[in-house]
């Protein structure tokens, strides 16, 4: 079948290179303008295969569909028009002009969230079922007749980013493309959709997207996930007045301890307190939510944990070597950003054009410039500027990305010529602490029945504390998310166990 594909972006791209794969024949490709000296990646991909590539910043003018564009379209034969994803308003001429007319994705379950933020309303306002629509083209706004529609189970703290990737993106290229074949075989349906349940919401935006606190924890939740990344739940907070933007919200706060510094939230039911596991939010139900991540005025993105820290660890001194893989990153950096003349120190990524589709780029080019090292999308903003983000990328080279160390009290025992360091005290979220009230019992020595020394009996609540972390590192830690290359890396790079020495008083 004759197809032409009219979007953008790396799903479009997908979409438009799974229907070659199909042995359809893309006829010719319309997308965006290029932004900022970059293509998008839809355009690039089908300028490698010789396709026709239109790029008009414009379809019609005064509500009319303009004759040369139109002109330009019509001279494709296309049979079929997929527009996968598509920011631009195609006119009617066009939507109508093939035989089979045209087909569009949408990333909600239809009739519910019409519009252009449909992600985001499907999390602020808890759906616990997401999923996605390929509808026919008509001349309303997501109106069109059903042609597919594939659900999935929306995670309680799922964000855009995360219910995109694991269900939006793979499973909307599949869809689009089984949807084409069902059209090829005379197969696609067209249902109407229900007008029972249609909901339409505008366009989220950061003036729009500042946090109501007079609402329960759950809420206010489902309202910075719904944001995260784009546009960005925000806040005002401390003396004096600050923009705070918050990501990485979660509602798992079971042996969280709201104990730590206090951070002045105008209008918050309670102040928000800074702890060691992120920043504790409550509502007016004064059930607690948890944000772990804070982007603050200058864009700088900062773990919600560190708030109140000062100035980041020392600069690293770089080896000849790292500086060689620091010249490779500056080259990616270059390419990706190819307005910017020079790329410095202070270089900032997005400041200086890139989008979220970069950011994927970036960590692809990282990992095959670093012999597999994997970045979490994460990192790019947590160092958004060329020389923040080359200590984050030399530190997790080395290692010893992590902030400070592990700080235990060891009980010594001196046993056969040697000293052993024990620690007594209970490990609970990467640190040694004492159990709740200070409880301790007695270790006693088998062989002839003296004390060792007192270590710490844990009680109800350790166990809870230490079961949410363990379910926190389980469900968000990066463990699991790395490569085996990594682990292997970072196994290789740990000290040897301190726990025994030699005594050189012993004799």
């Amino acid at each position: 079948m004759k197809i032409a594909v009219i979007g953008q972006s790396l799903f479009g791209q997908e979409v438009y290179c799974h229907l070659r794969k199909e042995g359809h024949e893309v006829v010719g490709v319309f997308t965006v303008p290029d932004k900022d000296g970059k293509a998008d990646p839809l355009g690039l991909e089908a300028e490698k295969d010789g396709v026709p590539v239109f790029k008009f910043s414009r379809w019609r003018a005064k509500g009319q569909a303009l004759p040369e564009v139109v002109a330009k379209y019509q001279a494709l034969g296309a049979e079929l028009n997929v527009l996968p994803f598509c920011s631009q308003f195609i006119p009617m001429e066009i939507i109508n002009a093939p035989q089979h007319g045209s087909i569009i994705y949408h990333p909600s379950l239809l009739p519910r969230h019409r519009g252009a933020s449909a992600i985001n309303w499907t999390l602020i306002h808890g759906d616990k079922k997401g999923g996605f629509s390929i509808f026919w083209a008509d001349d309303g706004l997501d109106t069109g007749d059903l042609l597919l529609q594939k659900e999935c189970e929306v995670l309680p703290d799922d964000t855009v980013s995360t219910l995109y990737n694991r269900f939006l993106f793979p499973e909307g290229i599949k869809g689009m493309v089984q949807a084409v074949r069902l059209i090829a075989e005379g197969k696609a349906p067209r249902l109407p959709q229900p007008e029972e349940g249609a909901t339409y919401e505008g366009i989220q935006k950061k003036e729009t997207a500042k946090i109501d606190w007079d609402q329960p924890a759950e809420a206010i939740h489902n309202w910075i996930r719904g944001n995260d990344k784009v546009p960005g739940a925000w806040t005002e907070a401390c003396e004096p007045l600050q923009k705070l933007t918050f990501f990485n919200s979660t509602l798992n706060t079971s042996g969280l301890v709201p104990e730590g510094d206090a951070l002045p939230i105008p209008g918050a039911h309670r102040p928000g307190v800074v702890t060691k596991a992120g920043l504790i939010l409550f509502g007016n139900d004064d059930k607690m939510l948890l944000v772990k991540n804070i982007q603050l005025e200058d864009g700088k993105m900062i773990l919600a944990s560190n708030f109140f820290k000062g100035a980041a660890s020392s600069a690293l001194e770089l080896t000849e070597a790292e500086l060689v893989t620091a010249e490779a990153v500056r080259s990616a950096w270059q390419r990706i950003l190819p307005n910017v003349l020079e790329v410095e120190d202070s270089t900032d990524f997005f400041k200086s054009g890139a989008a979220s589709v970069d950011v994927v780029r970036l960590v692809e080019e990282v990992k095959e410039l670093c012999d597999g090292l994997e970045l979490e999308n994460e990192d790019v903003y947590m160092a958004t500027t060329f020389g923040d983000f080359i200590q984050l990328l030399v530190r997790k080279l080395r290692g010893d990305d992590e902030e400070g160390e592990c700080s235990i009290d060891y009980v010594e025992m001196a046993v056969n010529k040697r000293t052993l360091h024990m620690p007594h005290q209970l490990f609970i979220g990467g640190a040694f602490v004492d159990a709740e009230g200070a409880k301790t019992f007695e270790t006693i020595n088998p062989t002839d029945g003296s004390v060792i020394c007192r270590v710490s009996l844990a009680q109800v609540t350790d166990v809870d504390k230490a079961v949410a972390a363990a379910k926190d590192a389980f469900e968000n830690g990066r463990w699991g998310k790395i490569s085996a290359r990594d682990r292997g890396r970072l196994l290789y790079r740990a000290p040897p166990s301190p726990s025994t020495r030699p005594d050189p008083t012993a004799t």
